[in-house]
């Protein structure tokens, strides 16, 4: 009796300390606890509790729509569509579940059926508030930012108190440059909202991005006054503290960042570019191994790949361990016959580890693509290194035969030093913009970039800072230089997809000569957008060829098939020294008059090329080293703009 008595008041003590739990018969219980979770943006929790919630009801029309809407801000589209239109089904006339439709259609890039939700919606509700949000992020996504401002300053006349309308429309203001109208609609919602710590970071963000540094922190400390643990005014301030100079400081909130949430690998890049610009390198280097171990970030890899290539000696293990990286992934391409993409990831790998035996596949791909002379100088290096063994041994012999007739032995050149890049173009990003999720996310992309062009026969990265504090520092860099050409790379980001801006200016005035865009989304989209970049600028320059053998109306260039070369091909020769780069756009100039010949190419071996000379005039200028260039052709079209992903992310979390 005595001992039962005990056991009754041991339980009667342990209810009062535990908390109630919800009746695991109740699924509401579970839906108000999951509802309060998403108020205090727990998303995870808020998972859990409707996902119990739908187990016990899986036809509780308002938890399937909330789960979605939990998967949304969670940044998985995908799943947030299946139970959006599960919650449609079980509640048909809810037009609240059309717009999220609506948005998270937007977020896939599935545009036109975002579209056809949002007509559905607003031709039954024309000025449903959450339809004409969608709507502008749907104008913006298609690249139509005016289009957006027009819709939400008619939407802020209506509801002119709207803390999300307000922030928005300050955001949509700033990313088109328009500062002042961006300055005016945030500085309302901070008078109509002062203690929302969300209206405090979008402001520092919009000050952060006019570069008025001092101005946003004073924003983002205020919302961390009124949201101690928000962590993305952590992750804003942090950059903030790199931009201005204090890397410890950085370092230090990152470090708390990290000790929160040990996935965040924003956080993890702060901090390795934090030590790099202290010149931690050894530091740096473990921090991004450690990051790449707990994500495979695309930025991580770049980073460190970058800072292996600039500050370890060839033989150091640690390279030949990312080349390998490389490898395989180039095999995996080529068992996909992707053989363009295979050839990236090998030099990508043997830019690492020169040194790898891997070299014979990259050789063996040269082959395949028609190119027995650039396979024949693979295995010779292999062989000066020491790796020749009896096949390689064997192939260089078969292919020295085989190649006894080529053209260039004909002409009794060697393609390895005759091999000139005619163009100079300096790669900059500017310091003061740092991107929204990876820190200089700019300075990244453009020595990714810079590397990309050491593979370029038609132009050539010059060897200057790629950290420039402004354009006309970059400007003057280039000019004085003596570089052709300068781009200035721009990153906008969020967490699915990146954008990459590359402006084309004239080194020699400073003038606009275009630019280049690429957008990319899902797996490898640094890598693809980059290379994007690359082959648009490599399209867009054109070929600069030179003379170098001239006899009896035939004559040698130093461009072939590799470069784009083929028979019937027809050229203009123009006088050494003659032609100007374009005081803007691209191109060069030169005088009709320094016209002196065609050259029509009748035989296109890898890397040079023969001809027919045929001179203009009566009297034969023609020498060798003249410039031989394409004949002018149509523009090309500028490419369509998507919308600035950053922007995209921030009006897609602004709740």
């Amino acid at each position: 009796m005595r001992r039962s008595l005990i056991v009754c008041l041991l339980f009667l003590a342990l209810s009062q300390q535990l908390p109630a739990a919800p009746a695991p018969s109740n699924p509401a219980l579970y839906y108000e606890q999951g509802r309060q979770a998403m108020l205090e943006e727990d998303w995870y929790t808020a998972a859990e509790a409707l996902l119990e919630c739908l187990r016990l009801n899986g036809a509780h029309a308002q938890a399937t729509g909330a789960l979605a809407e939990c998967y949304y801000a969670l940044g998985e589209f995908d799943q947030a569509l299946i139970w959006v239109r599960k919650a449609r089904f079980l509640s048909r006339n809810d037009m609240a579940l059309a717009d999220l439709e609506a948005f998270i259609l937007i977020a896939l890039g599935q545009l036109d059926a975002a579209d056809t939700v949002l007509a559905a919606v607003l031709s039954r509700e024309p000025y449903n508030k959450e339809a004409l949000f969608a709507a502008s992020e749907l104008d913006i996504a298609r690249g139509r930012s005016s289009d957006a401002i027009t819709r939400y300053k008619e939407a802020v006349r209506r509801f002119p108190d709207d803390r999300r309308l307000l922030i928005s429309l300050a955001l949509v203001l700033g990313n088109a440059g328009d500062a002042q109208g961006a300055q005016y609609y945030i500085k309302r919602a901070l008078e109509q909202h002062p203690s929302d710590y969300r209206v405090y970071y979008y402001a520092a963000y919009l000050e952060s991005n006019a570069g008025n540094l001092e101005n946003a922190l004073e924003y983002i400390e205020e919302a961390l006054f009124h949201r101690p643990q928000y962590l993305p005014a952590a992750s804003l301030l942090a950059s903030l503290r790199y931009r201005m100079g204090d890397y410890d400081e950085a370092g230090r909130i990152a470090d708390s960042i990290i000790a929160k949430d040990r996935t965040d690998i924003n956080a993890w890049h702060l901090k390795s570019m934090a030590f790099i610009q202290e010149g931690k390198t050894t530091e740096a280097l473990q921090l991004l191994i450690t990051a790449l171990e707990i994500q495979q970030d695309e930025f991580i890899r770049v980073s460190l790949e970058e800072l292996l290539l600039r500050n370890t000696p060839i033989e150091d293990s640690r390279r030949a361990v990312y080349a390998t990286w490389h490898f395989e992934k180039a095999r995996e391409f080529r068992k996909k016959t992707l053989i363009d993409q295979a050839l990236f990831e090998y030099r990508r790998g043997l830019r690492l580890n020169p040194y790898a035996k891997d070299r014979s596949e990259y050789a063996d791909l040269l082959r395949i693509q028609g190119y027995p002379a650039r396979y024949l100088e693979e295995l010779r290096f292999m062989q000066d290194l020491g790796m020749g063994d009896r096949p390689i041994n064997d192939a260089i012999e078969s292919y020295n035969a085989l190649l006894e007739n080529a053209l260039h032995r004909r002409w009794k050149v060697n393609p390895v030093e005759l091999a000139k890049r005619h163009w100079t173009v300096a790669v900059f990003s500017l310091i003061s913009p740092s991107s929204f999720y990876h820190a200089d996310a700019g300075a990244t992309v453009s020595s990714y970039i810079k590397e990309l062009l050491i593979h370029n026969r038609n132009m050539a990265a010059a060897n200057l800072e790629l950290n420039q504090p402004s354009f006309s520092a970059g400007f003057r860099a280039a000019r004085e230089a003596g570089c052709d050409y300068f781009i200035i790379v721009s990153v906008t980001e969020s967490e699915r997809d990146i954008a990459i801006k590359a402006d084309l200016f004239v080194a020699r005035t400073g003038s606009s000569a275009g630019a280049f865009y690429a957008y990319r989304t899902g797996n490898d989209r640094f890598r693809n957008a980059t290379r994007a970049i690359v082959d648009s600028l490599t399209a867009a320059i054109p070929l600069r060829i030179e003379l170098i053998r001239y006899s009896q109306g035939q004559g040698l260039i130093d461009k072939g098939r590799v470069d784009g070369v083929k028979a019937g091909d027809v050229f203009d020769i123009v006088k050494k020294g003659k032609t100007l780069v374009r005081n803007e756009g691209i191109g060069l100039l030169y005088a009709p008059a320094d016209i002196v010949g065609r050259f029509t190419v009748t035989e296109a071996d890898e890397e040079v090329s023969a001809g027919s000379i045929s001179r203009v005039g009566f009297f034969d200028l023609i020498t060798a080293g003249d410039e031989v260039l394409p004949q002018p052709t149509e523009p090309v079209p500028e490419p369509q703009l998507i919308g600035d992903p950053e922007l995209r992310s921030l009006l897609r979390t602004l709740r």
